[in-house]
């Protein structure tokens, strides 16, 4: 008698795709990098192409890192290792990590973070959350960026504001990390939402990390803050 086969567990397997999609993605974009490094563009077409390319690449990939750690996060087995960083290595890991994303869309960049400044957090963790934060602001944002970090209230404070056109109403209305469940919406702000859970896991005693979003100073457009007690 041929033994009944189990049914697949389906969640299993697609995080499983992910995971090489994730990786393909990856060494694809780093590919990508090395040809806009060693191309020099012959029209502003020719540079549209390649800034188009290299966000669309990041945008997937940011994607997929996002899915795979909410799995498991859901499925509680992401660990979070906690532990003392200077902020501003992390900034400028993202910030090098997003180089040539800035590059080809001619986005003007501007820093402020005390060089001493340390606290306790999951570096890799949040270090997604600002890349995410990154590559999506790249999108909106007419031409200048502030990355800022900073300590308010005993939270670590840190801010990525833009000159675009600023959240609409009706996300500001939402709650930070609302996920849309209907899939036909324009966008499910599953990155909202994945920033809200990697930056809550932080906690210390009876306080928890948040996000906020606004429109308005310094630049009149979109403020993401997150902040980590």
């Amino acid at each position: 008698m041929m033994e009944e086969r189990k049914p697949i567990d389906f969640s299993m397997v697609l995080a499983s795709s992910v995971h090489d999609m994730k990786n393909s993605i990856g060494m694809l974009l780093a590919s990508l990098e090395g040809v806009i490094a060693h191309t020099q563009t012959e029209s502003p077409e020719q540079t549209k192409h390649f800034n188009t390319l290299h966000y669309e690449a990041s945008r997937i990939n940011s994607d997929l890192v996002q899915l795979l750690t909410i799995y498991r996060m859901e499925n509680s087995f992401l660990p979070i290792q906690v532990d003392e960083h200077y902020v501003i290595d992390v900034l400028e890991d993202q910030i090098a990590r997003n180089h040539i994303l800035l590059q080809t869309s001619d986005i003007k960049l501007s820093t402020h973070c005390d060089r001493n400044l340390k606290w306790y957090f999951d570096d890799d963790l949040l270090g997604s959350v600002i890349h995410n934060v990154f590559v999506n602001c790249v999108r909106y944002t007419k031409s200048r960026l502030l990355v800022e970090a900073e300590v308010i209230d005993d939270f670590l404070c840190i801010t990525i504001a833009d000159d675009g056109p600023g959240y609409p109403d009706y996300m500001l209305e939402k709650p930070p990390g609302y996920i849309a469940e209907d899939v036909s919406s324009t966008s499910t702000h599953l990155g909202l939402y994945f920033a809200d859970r990697i930056v809550a896991m932080h906690k210390q005693h009876e306080k928890h990390g948040y996000i906020l979003l606004e429109n308005g100073e310094p630049y009149g457009g979109g403020v993401f803050k997150l902040f980590v007690p």
